[in-house]
């Protein structure tokens, strides 16, 4: 588990105050001293992330924040780096002590957090100073927000705000797996893995190495084959595979191999499906066939990779619309975990497959990208398109996206 993607691990946020002891209560739940502690206040000026492995809690990472009433102008900079830890947060837990009246920071941060749909646990740290909160706004418990008293230093507590986190976790649990109602148990499926130049020798690409493991997860069958070898591997089979999945290079080639009736798919569009919100991906391509000339597209991807002389990002796609659409398109890069681009002066946005991504930054991302009016497609989806095989690809999530239309 300590190879498990920050991606693919529960995102647990540490807010409030100065010296509440956030960062206490980390080392508190891991066991180890992860955390830098001290007896100033606002110790920790900017995020930080440490992924941990947490006895029945699994793969985790932990986000210590700096204090939500930090002052002056770097205070108001530390504020704004907390608010962006928001977007990849899965389970925020409020700390509070006794020794301070509940106000418009808690006020704020808690509304924020709602409103977002993140789960919030509050947790009134410090126990063994002062015994009772003070000020808790009237409607507190009304909302029905757990509520934990905790003792960082004497461990009291810690096993209660233990089992709500693994409630918590129980609960993110149930969110869609990457192939969850596109494979069955006793199901073939043929995965096509060009042997990327950019993974070291001897391993596959993220992608393709979890959707691998999903299918066994399925009680399904794997085939794994390089596109060079697809055409020999389905003339060795006995019966058709159930489902066909391949990088989204090689979608052309690929297509022309697999027979009509056998369901084809890329890894890049089933994680556009778990991660983000495929119907809205699908409904962006249209934006295509209104680029013109000059037009600014801008290519995000979740995490930095050397770039090669073939990179699909700055590459491929930039070559292939020019060449679907016969226009001057003005190609534009960003990648990395945060986002935050002004996108007032692009015509679409195409994004990775954000395998490096956890699920709510990448609904974020697509969000940002709805309120500002400019359609985002995922790199899938994209050369699904251009390819002219679009329909084909997302066959297998055809139900899903009617559904999605008609609740529309």
């Amino acid at each position: 588990m300590n190879d498990t993607p920050r991606g693919d691990r529960l995102h647990i946020s540490f807010f409030g105050r100065r010296n509440v002891g956030k960062s206490s209560l980390i080392n508190a739940l891991t066991g180890q001293q992860v955390a830098i502690v001290s007896a100033l206040p606002g110790t920790t000026t900017d995020p930080v992330y440490k992924s941990m492995e947490v006895q029945a809690l699994g793969p985790v990472v932990f986000i210590d924040t700096p204090g939500i009433d930090d002052e002056g102008s770097l205070g108001e900079l530390r504020i704004e780096k907390t608010k962006e830890v928001l977007r990849k947060t899965d389970l925020g837990i409020l700390v509070i002590t006794g020794q301070q009246h509940w106000g418009a920071p808690e006020s704020k941060l808690c509304q924020e957090l709602q409103t977002r749909k993140i789960p919030l646990l509050v947790v009134m740290n410090k126990w063994d100073e002062t015994p009772e909160p003070r000020g808790l706004p009237d409607d507190f418990e009304a909302a029905k927000v757990p509520f934990i008293k905790t003792s960082a230093v004497t461990g009291a507590g810690i096993e209660a705000l233990f089992a709500e986190l693994l409630r918590v976790k129980k609960a993110e649990d149930q969110r869609m797996q990457l192939v969850d109602g596109i494979v069955e148990p006793g199901n073939l499926v043929v995965l096509v893995t060009p042997l990327d130049s950019g993974a070291p020798k001897g391993r596959l690409i993220l992608p393709q190495q979890q959707v691998l493991r999903d299918i066994l997860d399925h009680d399904a069958l794997a085939l794994v084959v390089k596109e060079t070898d697809l055409a020999l591997a389905l003339k060795q089979l006995s019966f058709l595979p159930a489902l066909v999945i391949t990088d989204s290079q090689v979608f052309d080639q690929v297509n022309t191999v697999v027979p009509a009736q056998v369901p084809l798919t890329s890894f890049s569009i089933i994680y556009a499906r778990q991660k983000g919100d495929l119907a809205l991906f699908y409904q962006a391509v249209e934006a295509v066939q209104n680029l013109n000339d000059g037009d600014r597209l801008l290519v995000a991807e979740g995490c930095t990779h050397h770039r090669k002389d073939d990179d699909i990002g700055t590459v491929k796609i930039p070559q292939l619309l020019r060449e679907k659409t016969g226009k001057r398109l003005d190609f534009h890069h960003v990648a990395g975990g945060y986002f935050a681009e002004d996108l007032s002066q692009y015509k679409m946005v195409i994004h990775c497959g954000a395998c490096m991504l956890n699920q709510r930054e990448m609904e974020y991302r697509q969000i940002f990208a709805v309120e500002n009016g400019v359609p985002m497609v995922n790199y899938g989806i994209i050369l699904a398109y251009v390819h002219g095989i679009l329909d084909r690809a997302l066959q297998p999530f055809a139900k899903e996206l009617k559904k999605t239309k008609e609740e529309r």
